[in-house]
């Protein structure tokens, strides 16, 4: 169905180069003409059910996690509506990565930081949204808005170039890309349940080796610690405070250039947690932030580990090959070479990642958070360097079959992902047409397909989580 699509027969140039071509009997109008901005205060609490954008989709807020940073009020958020279409304005400079528009399916409430747009007559809903989030995926907002972190408002939607086709094919359009969207996250999804029995299988691997080490025959002794239980005779247990030092950074302001523009030293924020092994930064400091924010200066043979963040990222390690900074969301490892390598310690921590999550979620808040005396206090055993070194090799061997197959089931949701951000956008600007594809299609019941987490892959401090009720702000030094 998808490869058999062919352009438009007649096309015409709008004199807009991020659209293109576009089919000759759609029309170009402007922003204003094609959306009402909506703000309806939640006054009287009127409305109870609590919404959040999240991954591109409008969710439910499960009552568990109304606590940490919610107003105190829920009379200061706003009403929205089915087939509303609400925007994240905030941040662009800072994030390029999350999904800003969100299609309403369910009435509620939703934080007063967003923006809420209705449709005029001349768009559906369905429609308009899709057109919104196509020009989202092209990244054309981030030209736009003001400030700081160029927040976008409604002056900068007033005039912003719509293409308008006939309402029936603004039908097959919505009608086609709900379609491969299903298709398309399903795959995505059976792919993600593959990738976490590997990542099962490959977390057993190397819990089993870092808690009992590699000879089935030797006596064990109590750890004293839960998570460890028996372990080898001759291994010790020490804390991590004992045998490293550990720390952890902060952000220097955005607003002030002296700290970024020309740095030349590498900083890093949580999402560097989720690689194994950090040899090169895409953000860097000057030397004046270094100073005046108290940067901490990481050595090489560290280990990196997450203490916030959504997603899989927070209790996350990662082994650091560079000299770097960090941010307040990681903290650092130094061992003493004597004692313990940097590899091993990032092994342990590897098979320690349920219970540094159970610690995070034990810490009174709804979002969790590891903090640095965590960290100091936690327990790892650890054997003799030749041993740390055997153990590293074993692991290294034993999951290396999996570690192939997850990477190869992550570079085809990325694929995927990719594809099907290409389908939206080049269907909503009119590269493809899709009518006769839309009229052949079986009927479908019309439900909200769960979100894929494949966003959370991280590429800031907090994976793309679209709600700022969800994600903590950066600390400014």
């Amino acid at each position: 169905m998808i490869v058999d699509l062919k352009p438009y027969p007649a096309m015409k140039d709008l004199g807009v180069p991020w659209l293109g071509k576009v089919p000759e009997n759609w029309q170009r109008l402007p922003g204003r003409v094609c959306f009402n901005e909506q703000k309806i205060p939640n006054t009287g609490l009127r409305e109870t059910t609590v919404l959040s954008l999240s991954y591109g989709q409008i969710v439910v807020k499960p009552p568990e996690k109304l606590h940490g940073l919610v107003p105190a009020s829920f009379e200061t958020y706003q009403i929205i509506e089915p087939n509303d279409i609400v925007i994240r304005p905030t941040d662009l400079q800072n994030d390029w990565n999350s999904l800003r528009f969100g299609f309403v399916r369910t009435k509620g409430i939703i934080t007063s930081a967003y923006m809420c747009f209705r449709t005029k007559p001349l768009l559906t809903a369905h429609y308009g949204h899709l057109l919104l989030h196509a020009y989202d995926l092209k990244k054309i907002f981030y030209g736009l808005g003001s400030g700081l972190r160029q927040n976008l408002d409604w002056r900068d939607f007033k005039y912003l170039p719509c293409l308008v086709p006939p309402p029936d094919e603004q039908a097959a359009i919505a009608r086609f890309l709900d379609h491969a969207d299903r298709r398309i996250r399903r795959h995505i999804r059976a792919k993600q349940k593959l990738i976490k029995l590997l990542e099962e299988q490959k977390q057993a691997i190397i819990h089993r080796a870092v808690t009992r080490g590699l000879d089935p025959n030797v006596r064990l002794k109590p750890s004293g610690v839960e998570w460890l239980g028996d372990v080898p005779e001759h291994w010790e247990v020490w804390q991590i405070g004992h045998f490293s030092r550990v720390g952890n950074g902060s952000t220097p302001s955005r607003g002030n250039s002296a700290y970024w523009s020309g740095g030349r030293y590498p900083w890093l924020n949580s999402s560097y947690a989720n690689q194994e092994s950090i040899t090169q930064a895409d953000q860097f400091v000057t030397e004046t932030a270094l100073r005046e924010c108290h940067l901490p200066i990481v050595p090489p043979a560290s280990v990196l580990v997450a203490i916030t963040g959504q997603g899989k990222t927070r209790g996350k390690a990662a082994l650091l090959r560079i000299e770097a900074t960090i941010n307040q969301h990681i903290a650092c490892i130094t061992p003493r070479e004597q004692i313990a390598s940097a590899d091993y310690v990032r092994l342990a921590l590897h098979g320690a990642y349920a219970q540094l999550r159970a610690i995070s979620d034990d810490s009174g808040s709804t979002k969790g958070a590891l903090t640095c005396t965590d960290i100091k206090h936690f327990r790892l055993a650890l054997p003799s360097l030749s041993e740390q070194a055997a153990i590293q090799a074993f692991v290294e061997i034993g999951t290396r079959t999996c570690s192939a197959a997850i990477d190869r089931a992550q570079r085809e949701i990325f694929l995927l992902r990719e594809y099907r951000t290409r389908l939206i956008a080049d269907v909503v600007t009119g590269k493809l047409d899709v009518r006769a594809a839309a009229a052949s299609l079986p009927d479908e019941v019309d439900e909200l397909e769960a979100p894929d987490d494949t966003q959370a892959l991280d590429k800031g401090d907090e994976p793309a989580v679209d709600d700022p009720d969800a994600a903590p702000e950066e600390v400014e030094a």
